[in-house]
């Protein structure tokens, strides 16, 4: 660009012997400065055009590269939430799991405690009705050994005289079963 400046400046003094002015046409300055432009352009396409549309081209491999490097990526992270949410969906769902089995075992384990302690309860009232039933049966075989000693001596002392032990056993048993029991 300078040389251009430059050369129009001397072509434009050498030519005319007044100063140039700036709306004066000269044909050798044109001349000229378009020689000296179609030369910058083959120097330019020689050294520089090469260079400069090979760096242009790398550039737009490495975008393009980058820019598909990006669009996988992408796809990646979301195939690896995707990937996290089965993941967590599967891990909530086995935890809903055993909780839901482990309340099924306690639910279990309750009824099973109840029915043990029921169980043993009906055990206990067993075995006390069987105590109770044995102190009635002996409450009454001891209330018949007295009854039947105060019946005894009751009927000594009616009779005046003293009977047979055996027959007065037999009467005495025979008077004792026609006593209600209860």
């Amino acid at each position: 660009m300078t040389l251009i400046i430059l050369n129009n400046l001397l072509f434009g003094i050498f030519l005319s012997g007044d100063k140039p002015s700036l709306l004066s046409v000269n044909p050798g300055l044109i001349i000229w400065t378009i020689v000296i432009f179609v030369l910058f352009l083959f120097l330019l396409k020689k050294f520089a055009w090469g260079p400069i549309i090979t760096a242009l081209n790398n550039r737009e491999l490495m975008i393009k590269e980058a820019l598909e490097n990006a669009e996988r990526q992408n796809k990646e992270s979301a195939e690896l939430i995707e990937q996290n949410r089965k993941v967590i969906a599967e891990a909530n769902a086995h935890a809903s799991r055993i909780i839901s089995d482990a309340k099924d075992i306690a639910v279990k384990m309750k009824d099973e405690i109840v029915s043990k302690a029921n169980e043993e309860s009906n055990k206990n009232i067993e075995k006390a009705k069987q105590q109770i039933e044995a102190m009635k049966v002996s409450a009454l075989e001891e209330m018949r050994g007295d009854i039947t000693d105060i019946a005894f001596k009751a009927a000594e002392k009616i009779l005046s005289k003293n009977l047979d032990r055996g027959k007065q056993m037999d009467l005495i048993n025979d008077y004792m079963s026609k006593i209600p029991k209860n």
